[in-house]
């Protein structure tokens, strides 16, 4: 895909995911839904938290488009380098863990994570902008354009330290309300919680290996898994073994 197709994808999605977080945050004022955000508010849900990650990426995935038609590649190395970082560890495992532990959750019961109840108060489409449509967003952006994988340790190390701020600030508000943030955590002695958030986590590494799979398998022709911080001298439309035919071919 071209850079222009890119630019306009990552526009196109980033407007969505303002949209999105723009609706959200006025049902507030609706009495009913009111109640749903008591306790914590918005930012106590995964799923809302996860429309705001990806508004981010999105966000700085279009900043880098235009920088690095501005500036050109080499001069943009930390942004591409963050833009990398954040995907890798956070907006492609997030992602698809809450579309994989929603509608897992969903289809087994739903009341454990989103009760009948809410069917009138959100419409379908919210849920499914919520729950179903980031998957693909993300899948999309793996098959665009290959992705610098940080070391294991350094990405796992990330990834855990956002699902222990997660899980930190649900047992908080726990200790401070009485009320769990979802259904399906009232239903666990502490031993379940310990193994359902221990899960979780193994769940959520298992999803970024499999990112990184995919990456390898998409773009391996044209770029090794290296560290962030390791910049690539050549463009995607080059390959690397390529390119050292050709720079052998001129100083021949």
């Amino acid at each position: 895909m071209t850079r222009t197709c890119t630019c306009i994808y990552h526009f196109l999605v980033l407007s969505w995911y303002i949209f999105l977080n723009y609706y959200i945050s006025q049902q507030g004022g609706d009495q009913q839904k009111s109640k749903i955000f008591l306790n914590g508010g918005h930012w106590k849900y995964l799923t809302f938290l996860n429309l705001l990650l990806q508004a981010i990426f999105f966000g700085v995935a279009c900043m880098e488009d235009v920088l690095k038609r501005i500036k050109g590649e080499k001069d943009i190395k930390f942004m591409t380098t963050f833009r990398d970082l954040l995907f890798t560890t956070l907006a492609f495992p997030i992602s698809t863990f809450v579309f994989l532990s929603f509608w897992i959750l969903f289809l087994y019961d739903r009341e454990l994570v989103y009760p009948k109840a809410l069917d009138g108060i959100f419409p379908v489409w919210l849920n499914h902008a919520m729950h179903t449509s980031i998957l693909p967003f993300s899948l999309v952006e793996v098959m665009l354009r290959p992705h610098c994988y940080p070391r294991k340790k350094k990405g796992l190390t990330v990834l855990a330290g956002a699902s222990i701020m997660y899980i930190t600030r649900v047992l908080w508000i726990y200790s401070d309300t009485g009320t769990w943030v979802y259904p399906v955590f009232a239903k666990l002695s502490p031993v379940g919680l310990t193994a359902f958030f221990s899960l979780s986590y193994i769940f959520s590494a298992g999803i970024y290996l499999l990112g990184e799979k995919l990456n390898h398998w998409k773009w391996g022709q044209f770029i090794s898994l290296l560290p962030t911080d390791t910049f690539l001298p050549y463009t995607f439309s080059t390959p690397p073994g390529n390119r050292t035919n050709q720079s052998k071919s001129r100083r021949q």
